[in-house]
């Protein structure tokens, strides 16, 4: 009967899950420590894990061979050497967080379009302004959108550019997804490709390879007219940079959902810069359904590993995702 230990810092779901996960999984011993000394216990012969197991834990589970992260994407200090080097096989939610993420991007992408940001001055100065405007008018009919990463949710935003009838270019490293309406590229082809685009979109995981890797020298390959749109990871961009872009006329604006920084400082530039949007990091804030999915996946993996199956989502250690 393999155990299923919940570690403690998503305590606030395992309670909620706790009678759902015994009833779906009765050839489970499901463990629900309340501390750190309990998980420490519960490690010792426990099979998989929902959660995160710090490096000082990790010796302790001599029988763990599943280990399933609340996050898709990875978090700071998740994937650490020893972790890596473990024959545990990790897997993540990706997936659950698609369409709302998706909805988001192009929120901004047609804000950015219309030069919404620029209206929106307008009105809270109470003024009354048709040429507030002073970005370029996109027609996304005849726009281009580069997606970098094009996982799940870089997927979703590429299908819906694409209804919106832009020409959609993707950049991914491993293509995991069925996109005929994208344009298929490596990341070796990024640099070439971002003059051709009038909105790039990152939905870049953090990893050692990608982070800082939005900075002046690639802001400075986009057209004048282009925006940036970051709801990837915060730290693959440096937001000096971002600035001194926008500020400067190498691009036309952004739109930010994760800061290389959170909180975004108050003192930090891009909050008064024109033709910005910011939000703070809530692209699936209230989404009501995310718990749930986050739950079917779990029970979906437990019973293929109990059957010895393949799993879903599994992550590249060496690679964070």
């Amino acid at each position: 009967m393999p155990k299923l230990v919940m570690m403690p810092p998503q305590r606030p779901l395992n309670w909620q899950w706790a009678e759902r996960l015994e009833e779906a999984l009765p050839d489970y011993v499901i463990a629900l420590p309340e501390t750190g000394d309990d998980a420490r216990r519960e490690l010792v012969d426990a099979d998989a894990v929902f959660g995160w197991v710090p490096p000082d834990m990790l010796p302790l589970a001599q029988k763990l061979r599943w280990l399933q992260s609340p996050q898709a994407g990875p978090q700071a200090g998740f994937y650490y050497k020893e972790l890596v080097e473990h024959p545990v096989t990790i897997t993540n939610p990706r997936g659950v967080f698609n369409d709302h993420i998706g909805q988001h991007i192009l929120m901004f992408v047609l804000a950015l379009a219309r030069g919404l940001p620029y209206y929106m001055d307008a009105q809270r100065q109470r003024r009354w302004d048709p040429d507030a405007r002073q970005s370029a008018y996109i027609d996304l009919a005849t726009a281009t959108a580069l997606v970098a990463g094009v996982g799940g949710i870089g997927h979703e935003a590429a299908r819906l550019c694409h209804a919106f009838g832009m020409r959609v270019l993707g950049v991914d490293r491993r293509w995991e997804y069925d996109a005929p309406f994208v344009e298929k590229h490596t990341p070796d082809d990024l640099d070439a490709l971002l003059p051709q685009a009038d909105f790039v979109i990152a939905t870049t995981p953090h990893t050692p390879e990608t982070e800082g890797m939005w900075n002046a020298a690639r802001f400075a390959r986009m057209k004048p007219t282009a925006y940036f749109v970051n709801i990837g990871r915060g730290l693959t961009t440096r937001l000096d940079d971002l600035a001194d872009a926008v500020e400067q006329g190498v691009i036309a604006g952004c739109a930010l959902d994760v800061f290389e920084v959170e909180p975004l400082p108050a003192e930090h530039r891009l909050w008064g810069i024109p033709n910005v949007i910011l939000t703070p990091h809530i692209a699936v804030k209230d989404a009501e359904n995310i718990a749930d999915r986050q739950l079917a996946l779990l029970l979906d993996n437990a019973r293929r590993f109990a059957a010895g199956e393949p799993l879903r989502n599994v992550v590249d250690k060496a690679m964070w995702y």
